[in-house]
């Protein structure tokens, strides 16, 4: 045989076998498919809850992040006064708010979005009347101001087509927004109406601190208890800690991804409290998810624990 063509089949070889290294070692080239979640959420800004896990399935685990988005936010025009000056708009005034804060606060959500890797947006445009809280919820479920049939019919085709393995909502219960309930619920509705073998794992999220005094750092929850389809049996949740540290002398954390993408949010000007706020991110397993899901969650989470930045060293 040639020189030339023995050269060229050791090159061959040489790279195969790097190859086959690289797979075995790197998360992004695993054999198992990467995650792909739909994140749904009543508000523009709702998926800051959710933004460390996000960005660390996207960028870490080569996964993939979708959100649909069902108000059009705008209902946040009380909050909208610092926003004035930057948009150029009377935002505070209620019938300018509702005109322009929809488009303001997609290109906010976008912008927020393009830091974590979102893929997708689905906007299903339903009107944000005003703040109400869950005890109120059947305002929204039990009439017209949402178009349910659309919100439950457009959310399954997505879910049909896209095959989703998560749907991250916000946990349905009476201390927060009933627009947040709502969608929860309306979600979890969507899921159980699929046939068992293409249902998603859908999780509940809150947020919780270390600085909490109490004997767990998050408060167990187990469903909002006039909607049975948020029952949750499991007290221990799986957790996204965004304290974790990494890059050089470990000196960045999550937390920073988090204010980058609150920081978007500018026509919301309680969102900026939020800073600096939520050292985990708390994820709650629904009793509709089959038991066998609760391993594959678990895996996730583990490997969302795993520290992927290369170190360097300086001189």
């Amino acid at each position: 045989m040639h020189k030339p063509i023995m050269k060229n089949i050791r090159k061959l070889i040489f790279r195969l076998t790097v190859l086959i290294l690289i797979f075995s070692v790197n998360p992004l080239w695993s054999q198992d498919a990467p995650p792909k979640v739909l994140v749904v959420t009543a508000h523009p800004d709702d998926d800051a809850v959710f933004a460390a896990t996000n960005y660390k399935i996207v960028h870490d685990l080569g996964g993939t992040v979708d959100i649909a988005l069902i108000t059009n936010g705008e209902g946040g025009y009380k909050y909208s006064t610092l926003a004035e000056d930057i948009y150029g708009l009377e935002l505070t005034d209620e019938a300018i708010g509702r005109q322009y804060l929809p488009d303001i606060r997609k290109k906010e959500l976008e912008a927020g979005g393009k830091i974590i890797g979102i893929r997708n947006y689905y906007y299903f445009n339903q009107k944000d009347a005003r703040y109400i809280t869950s005890a109120d919820i059947k305002e929204i479920l039990d009439s017209n101001i949402w178009d349910l049939d659309y919100i439950r019919t457009e959310l399954k085709s997505i879910i049909e087509r896209e095959k989703y393995d998560y749907v991250f909502v916000l946990t349905p219960n009476l201390a927060t927004h009933a627009h947040h309930s709502s969608v929860g619920i309306l979600a979890l509705e969507t899921i159980k109406s699929l046939p068992d073998n293409e249902r998603p794992i859908i999780l509940g999220a809150t947020y919780g601190e270390k600085s909490d005094t109490t004997d767990k750092f998050y408060e167990i929850y187990r469903g909002f208890d006039p909607y049975p389809i948020t029952s949750v049996s499991d007290t221990i949740p799986f957790i996204f800690d965004r304290t974790q540290k990494f890059s050089y002398r470990d000196a960045l954390d999550y937390k920073i991804i988090v204010n980058w993408l609150i920081a978007e949010h500018k026509s919301q000007g309680t969102m900026q409290l939020g800073m600096n706020r939520g050292d985990y991110e708390v994820y709650w397993y629904f009793d509709i998810n089959p038991e066998s899901g609760k391993a594959k969650t678990q895996e996730l989470f583990d490997k969302l624990k795993v520290n992927y930045f290369k170190k360097k060293e300086y001189n």
